[in-house]
């Protein structure tokens, strides 16, 4: 063994090849050194470009979301405006000048109903274009305690609705322009600035009482969230912990301030947030109950609509990517400026309507309660007769559909329309197809008879198109392409496929 090292020793391909090795690992040693010292010198560099920390150079740490903090007042107007607002804020105020400027509305409220409103707590969460004149006008008409949640910063475009906002606040977290703007209108109203997002897993601290939960609970919290999935969550975590909470609808694309209601949420329509939510909503159990700001105007030629990506930012990569976070919206709104105001204006007087218990009246939810137990009734007499056909009896046959999926199905997959004749009269559901093999009953171990009837087979129409329906498809075994037209298959077909997305949320 030992000579066959010797051996191999004395090659002069070994020894070549030894020497291009210890070579290789010296010049990559070199070159890596060489880099360390480089940026070990740049690290110098520039700690010692940043100027110590002092009056001139101020510095604080940023959110946890990568958002600015709040930048140091930068004019002397601001620094006296300030100083003012901190006084006011401790008491030291004349109460005579607050009740001057708020005077109107105490008029308007009577002294009791006002002092309510004084003494009362509101959370906005969202400060773009409506939770902003929400905001403002809370402010101004008399609510003392004010919580802001929002994560993000003043944009330039965001000026042209923004209700506060200048120039000089582009750049700045959204919480801290509502408070330093309207300090200057309302120094004694208390500020809780929060420049983080609402995520329901934080919803105990963000929607604690005041004064870090020691002091009075929210009166009533107000939704101006443009993200879906964050505005259910905050509805629903409302609506689970008997939180007060109106909620605005989109106000992108409208503008027609004529069309724009207070209602609950199971009455809003024409409005694709607004089904969206309501949407997710009863998917989790809330169906109504929820009073939003909606409206009712109906998209059509000429009009704005919500601008798509250019292709090149879809070749850069995934979509998602081009959001401020994680499943907030890339796409453009168009909007025009006054619509999120009036939105946000009549958010804020429903409010306080609300908490001074002052006459007014809300559009209720559709009660259209006896209608979807009919059509569940309908439904069920559907399924014994197919029974009956098939020659099986139907005595004890029990559906799994329930009042509230009849409901869902009719308002939020159809629209509340036939999908044959888009009429909204006497409607009805019933199955799509003939069961592949035949109508069969099924029986549980106690003897209950049930069909596996699902909720993605069933589509609505009117009930004489129900029973011609039943007469050619269900019992005539002919396939709906051969019955109806490619339009109205196609319809079906797209709307089973919207509701397929909507599953995951059950």
């Amino acid at each position: 063994m030992s000579s066959w090292f010797e051996r191999q020793l004395s090659s002069h391909q070994v020894q070549l090849a030894a020497t291009a090795l210890v070579s290789g690992i010296t010049v990559a040693g070199l070159i890596y050194g060489g880099q360390a010292i480089r940026r070990k010198v740049a690290v110098e560099e520039l700690k010692a470009s940043i100027p110590p920390l002092d009056a001139e150079h101020q510095a604080q740490r940023l959110t946890d979301f990568g958002a600015a903090s709040p930048l140091p007042l930068a004019t002397k107007e601001e620094d006296r405006v300030a100083a003012l607002a901190r006084r006011a804020q401790r008491g030291d105020y004349d109460e005579e000048l607050i009740n001057e400027q708020l005077t109107r509305t105490a008029s308007f409220l009577t002294p009791q109903r006002f002092e309510k409103l004084r003494g009362s707590f509101v959370i906005v969460i969202g400060l773009g274009g409506v939770g902003s004149h929400c905001t403002s006008a809370l402010a101004r008409s008399g609510v003392t305690h004010i919580r802001l949640i929002d994560f993000d910063q003043v944009t330039l475009s965001s000026l042209n609705r923004h209700a506060v906002a200048t120039l000089a606040d582009v750049g700045t977290p959204k919480v801290q322009c509502m408070r330093k703007r309207l300090e200057a209108v309302v120094p004694w109203v208390q500020w809780d600035c929060l420049n983080e997002v609402w995520r329901e897993r934080q919803g105990e601290r963000l929607l604690a009482g005041w004064d870090y939960g020691r002091g009075r609970k929210p009166d009533y919290v107000v939704d101006a969230i443009d993200n879906i999935d964050s505005k259910v969550e905050l509805l629903k975590y409302c609506h689970d912990h008997d939180i007060k909470v109106v909620s605005s609808m989109g106000a992108g694309c409208k503008s027609d301030p004529t069309r724009v209601f207070v209602g609950d949420i199971s009455a809003s329509m024409e409005d694709p947030l607004s089904r969206a939510t309501r949407r997710k909503l009863k998917l989790l159990g809330v169906n109504e109950g929820i009073p939003v700001v909606y409206s009712t105007e109906k998209p059509g030629p000429g009009k704005a609509q919500l601008l798509p990506l250019p292709e090149e930012e879809f070749r850069k990569g995934t979509v998602n990517e081009l959001s401020v976070l994680p499943d907030f919206r890339a796409r453009i709104l168009p909007v025009l400026g006054t619509m999120p105001a009036i939105f946000g204006y009549a958010v804020a007087n429903f409010v306080m309507l609300e908490i001074t218990n002052y006459p007014h009246e809300f559009g209720p939810g559709k009660g259209r309660e006896k209608m979807y137990d009919s059509i569940l009734s309908g439904l069920q007499g559907l399924e014994e007769r197919l029974a009956r056909n098939a020659g099986q009896d139907p005595l004890g046959l029990k559906i799994p559909v329930t009042k509230d999926d009849v409901g869902y199905l009719v308002e939020e997959v159809f629209r509340g329309k036939s999908v044959l004749s888009g009429l909204p009269t006497r409607l009805a559901l019933t199955r799509w197809r003939a069961p592949k093999d035949g109508f069969q009953i099924y029986q549980m171990w106690n003897g209950q008879k049930h069909s596996k009837l699902q909720l993605e087979e069933l589509v609505c129409m009117t009930k004489d198109e129900v029973a011609l329906h039943e007469k050619e498809v269900l019992k005539g075994g002919k396939p709906p392409e051969v019955v109806y037209d490619v339009d109205v298959v196609q319809l079906v077909e797209r709307r089973r496929q919207e509701e397929k997305q909507y599953q995951k949320y059950r």
